[in-house]
C-alpha cells in the first residue's frame, strides 16, 4: 500500500466520521444538546433553567430538576411510595414487560415513572408529583397510580396543597385495564382533597396527552402551563382524520389552549415558584373563609336543633 492509498483511506475514515450520526446514548452523554441555533453546551442551558435563551423553548426535565426549581436545591423531601407486583398480565410484544420495566429501572435509577416530594413555597408547605419522560414515556400504570394515591392521602393527612406536574403520553397499554383503572382512581382522591378543602394545582408541561390529560390534569382548582407544551388527548393526525376538517394552527399548545379557556395561566418556568406560591396564598385564605362559614353554619344549625327540642 502506497502513502497515496493510505492518505485516500484515512479521507475516507474523517468522511464517515463527520456524517455519523450520534446515537441517542451519545447524545445524552455529551456536554451538548440541540436547539434553535444547532449545538449549545448543557451548562448554559442549566444555568438558564433549561430554556433556551433565544428561542424560549422549555426543555423537558427530570423530577428532580423540576423540584429544584420549585422548592429550592435540594430543598425537599422525597417520599417512599408503594411498587405494586411487577407485570401480572405477563405481557410480551417484541421484548417483555418486565425486561421493559428493567431498562427504565436502569436507565432513570427510579422504580416508576412518578416521584411524590414534599417542600415548601412561599412558606407554605405543599406536595408534589411529578413524572420522568425517560421512564416509557412517563406512561401511567398501577405503581403511578399508587404514587398519585399516596400523594393525595399524605396531602389530605398533612393538610397540604397538591400540586400534580404532569408529563406523558398517557396509560401504558402493557398493562391493559389495570393502566386504565387509575385513571378514575385518581379522579376519586381528587375529589377527597377537594371535600377537605385543599388546594390541588396542575401544572402542565411538554407533553401532556392521553389518559393522563382526560384524568388528574384536567380537574385543578387551576391549570398552570409552561409555554408551548403540547396538552392533548388523541394525536393531531387521528382528530384530523376523524373529523374530517383542517384543524387551528398550535390547536394543542398550551398558548391555544388558553384562548379556549382549558388553561388558565401560561407561566415561564423562572417564575413558577413565585407565581404558585402566590396562588396558593389566595386559594388557602379562601378556603379558609369556607371551612369558617361551614363551621358557622353548623353551630347555628346545632342552635337551632337544641332549640326546636
Amino acid at each position: 500500500m502506497n502513502w497515496i492509498t493510505k492518505i485516500i483511506k484515512a479521507g475516507e475514515k474523517i468522511k464517515t466520521a463527520i456524517h455519523k450520526r450520534a446515537s441517542k446514548e451519545e447524545i445524552a452523554n455529551s456536554d451538548w444538546t440541540s436547539c434553535c441555533r444547532g449545538p449549545i453546551l448543557k451548562k448554559d442551558l442549566e444555568k438558564n433553567l433549561w430554556v433556551c435563551p433565544d428561542c424560549n423553548k422549555h426543555h423537558r426535565i427530570k423530577p428532580h430538576q423540576r423540584f429544584d426549581i420549585l422548592f429550592g436545591k435540594n430543598n425537599y423531601q422525597i417520599l417512599k411510595t408503594p411498587i405494586p407486583k411487577d407485570d401480572p398480565l405477563e405481557f410480551v410484544d417484541s421484548k417483555s414487560y418486565k425486561d421493559r420495566l428493567n431498562s427504565a429501572r436502569k436507565k432513570t435509577g427510579l422504580d416508576c415513572s412518578m416521584i411524590v416530594a414534599t417542600g415548601s413555597i412561599n412558606n407554605i408547605q405543599i406536595t408534589a408529583v411529578a413524572s420522568d419522560f425517560d421512564f416509557l414515556g412517563a406512561s401511567i400504570e398501577a405503581a403511578e397510580g399508587e404514587a398519585f394515591l399516596y400523594a393525595a392521602q399524605y396531602s389530605i393527612e398533612n393538610k397540604q396543597p397538591l400540586l400534580a406536574v404532569t408529563s406523558g403520553g398517557g396509560m401504558r397499554m402493557q398493562a391493559s385495564m389495570i393502566s386504565l383503572s387509575q385513571m378514575p382512581r385518581a379522579i376519586l382522591a381528587i375529589n377527597e382533597i377537594k371535600k377537605n378543602n385543599i388546594p390541588y394545582i396542575v401544572l402542565l408541561t411538554d407533553p401532556t396527552a392521553g389518559g393522563i390529560t382526560a384524568s388528574y390534569a384536567m380537574v385543578g382548582d387551576i391549570h398552570i402551563a409552561e409555554p408551548s407544551a403540547l396538552i392533548a388527548f388523541a394525536g393531531a393526525r387521528v382528530i384530523q382524520g376523524t373529523v374530517k376538517e383542517e384543524l387551528p394552527e398550535g390547536f394543542q399548545k398550551s398558548e391555544y389552549l388558553q384562548k379556549t379557556g382549558f388553561v388558565d395561566l401560561i407561566v415561564e418556568r423562572k417564575d413558577l415558584s413565585e407565581r404558585i406560591g402566590t396562588l396558593l396564598s389566595i386559594l388557602l385564605k379562601k378556603n379558609s373563609n369556607i371551612n369558617s362559614e361551614e363551621n358557622e353554619t353548623s353551630e347555628n344549625n346545632q342552635s337551632l336543633t337544641k332549640a326546636a327540642s
